[in-house]
């Protein structure tokens, strides 16, 4: 059954400014969606959307089965039943933790010692048994955040929707909180839409990730998927800090400016000629020693540590392409040879290929 559904929905502000445009989205019982774009492509409103503070344009908007929001009518935000945590946990000062957790409950008019009991379990879900009376200026940020998820979580919502609910942690206590709440989240199978800036939070978490880009959804799939299967030069940009080359392709194989880059014979059979776009994941550059065969030479500029691979960049013919290196990284200043091991190609015809044409490249 699915949890979460959006169908069709546009949302305009009053002067005219398209905020979602056909939105289609399906969040199955269960799952873990989070929503990922660069600032302003959308995310926090489609969340806003579905949590009924603001109201689309056109669409359906069903949550369970229920329609709670189209051309006819909109459900407001505490009848939808539905849990919500933000960035800023917004815990009231002058209330205890148990009262803040229980204040949902209190305006359910739920009797007073059934409330102490689903309060004590919901606290004791996240980590926080017998912190009850206890105050919240005591209490540690990761803590506060773990008393707001207690209180979205207090009234067995439909769905929880997370804004950026992580994003004002410091590491390392975010990863952590990170590992807790998706044990949690699988643990009673709650269905999630979480909204976060941090790619591989939304990689490491989700089930699916939705990336959006001026109000659209531009792609959703497994994190593997999105990832290595990217349908857009800009989701492979966004999410995997592709190298972007603007070019052509012909029988002779893909050109920008002055650069060559020989594709496989099996792209030359099957993609589209004319113009588009060649992508190169950063892990799909191979960086060799100079004087090794390699496809092109050029000049370490950029030489950062990543416990998993090094971001590094290389300037070559004018062009700067950014590499994930494992192993030994090289140095500022160090000529090196790169070779492409993979490339993905766009065309611009919209009635060309609907997914990127892969190639070995060089």
């Amino acid at each position: 059954m699915s949890a979460i559904t959006l169908t069709g929905v546009d949302l305009h502000y009053p002067d005219g400014t398209a905020a979602l445009t056909e939105v289609d989205i399906d969040v199955h019982d269960g799952e873990f969606i989070a929503l990922v774009g660069p600032s302003g492509s959308g995310k926090t409103t489609l969340l806003r959307t579905v949590a009924g503070f603001l109201e689309p344009t056109a669409g359906t908007v069903r949550i369970g089965g229920d329609t709670v929001a189209d051309s006819s009518r909109a459900v407001p935000p505490e009848k939808r039943r539905l849990g919500m945590v933000f960035q800023q946990h917004a815990i009231w000062p002058h209330r205890s933790v148990g009262r803040n957790v229980s204040y949902p409950l209190e305006i359910a008019k739920m009797p007073r010692v059934r409330r102490a009991a689903r309060v004590a379990e919901v606290l004791d879900l996240v980590g926080l048994d017998g912190f009850e009376k206890r105050d919240p200026a005591t209490l540690s940020g990761g803590q506060r955040q773990r008393v707001a998820l207690a209180r979205a979580l207090v009234t067995h919502p439909r769905a929880l929707l997370l804004d950026e609910a992580l994003s004002a942690l410091d590491e390392p206590l975010r990863d952590r909180l990170r590992l807790e709440l998706r044990t949690l989240t699988r643990a009673r199978n709650l269905t999630v839409l979480h909204v976060t800036h941090d790619r591989a939070e939304a990689l490491a978490l989700a089930d699916r990730v939705a990336i959006l880009e001026d109000g659209r959804i531009r792609q959703i799939g497994t994190p593997e998927e999105v990832v290595s299967r990217p349908k857009s030069a800009f989701v492979a940009r966004f999410l995997s800090d592709a190298n972007v080359l603007r070019g052509s392709l012909d029988d002779a194989g893909f050109r920008s400016g002055d650069r060559a880059v020989t594709v496989s014979s099996d792209v030359l059979r099957t993609a589209s000629r004319g113009s588009g776009t060649l992508a190169v994941l950063p892990a799909d550059i191979e960086l060799v020693p100079l004087g090794a065969p390699s496809d092109h030479a050029g000049v370490v500029v950029s030489s950062l540590f990543g416990r998993d691979a090094s971001d590094v960049v290389v300037t070559c013919g004018g062009t700067d392409f950014r590499c994930a290196v494992r192993g030994l990284r090289p140095t500022v200043g160090e000529q090196v040879g790169l070779g492409i091991r993979r490339a993905l190609f766009y065309p611009d015809d919209p009635a060309a290929d609907r997914d990127p044409v892969t190639s070995a490249a060089r």
